[in-house]
This record gives C-alpha cells, sequence and structure tokens, in this order.
C-alpha cells in the first residue's frame, strides 16, 4: 500500500502534500493503474491529520484526472498512458526552483548545491527506489 511521507511543519499544506506525492508516484509509475490508495480514514489516522485534509486532496486529485472514485470501494488510480520523462521532469522543477532560491540566499555555490542534491539521492535512494533501481551502500 502506498505511503505518503507528510511533514506537518513544512509551509505546503498536507492537502497539497498528498496530491503532489500522489501526482509524482502515478507519473514515476508506483503507483499504477487500478491500485487503491488507503482510505480517508486510514490516511487521517495514520498521519493524525484531520480527515477533511485527506477527503480534499483526494477530490482534487479525482478533478485532475489522476485517480476515479469507485463507490462502495475507494480511490483507485486512473488509467494513464506513461508519463514522458518531460513531463516527471516538470514535476520536479518547482522544488529544483525554490533548492536553487535558498542556496543563492545562502551563498552556496552551484557546484556545492549540486553536490549537495547528490548526496541527498543517495541517502534517499534504498528507502525510496523507483522502478527497480535500489542501490545498496554496503
Amino acid at each position: 500500500m502506498f505511503r505518503f511521507e507528510l511533514q506537518p511543519s513544512s509551509a505546503t499544506p498536507l492537502y497539497r502534500q498528498i496530491v503532489e506525492q500522489v501526482t509524482r508516484a502515478a507519473a514515476a509509475g508506483v503507483l499504477r493503474d487500478g491500485e487503491e490508495l488507503p482510505s480517508v480514514r486510514a490516511v487521517a489516522q495514520e498521519y493524525v491529520v484531520n480527515p477533511m485534509t485527506v477527503s480534499k486532496a483526494y477530490s482534487l486529485l479525482e478533478a485532475q484526472g489522476i485517480v476515479e472514485r469507485r463507490r462502495g470501494m475507494g480511490m483507485f488510480v486512473r488509467a494513464r498512458e506513461a508519463t514522458a520523462e518531460s513531463d516527471r521532469l516538470a514535476l520536479l522543477q518547482p522544488a529544483l526552483e525554490h533548492a536553487a532560491r535558498v542556496s543563492r540566499q545562502l551563498g552556496i555555490s552551484a557546484d556545492e548545491a549540486i553536490a549537495a542534491f547528490q548526496q541527498t539521492l543517495a541517502h534517499l535512494q534504498p528507502a525510496s527506489a523507483i522502478g527497480g533501481q535500489e542501490t545498496s551502500d554496503e
């Protein structure tokens, strides 16, 4: 079952975090056609968030055509064509722009920022490998 990585201390609202994570997971193929999302109640209980927050996120995802509600069954990822790499990169662009702005504000060089990004990717890869590309640090 899909797991969210919600960060209550983030400036990004929780409902938006849910929408972005499902959107990215569907684009990357982590969530596949017909895969069920956890119920509103299950997400609200597990992450200690208001059920209306989860419901709002799911409604936005449904409006965007990323998921579909099946009466009496729950929310399921909709059939979609494979998302092109350029589309996946477009989903990453806002986060990269934010990181670039923060790097400039902190006076971090482009080389240092890229090295930090690569180190972060390497650190996170084993826990969230996509498509069987998991690597091992051992």
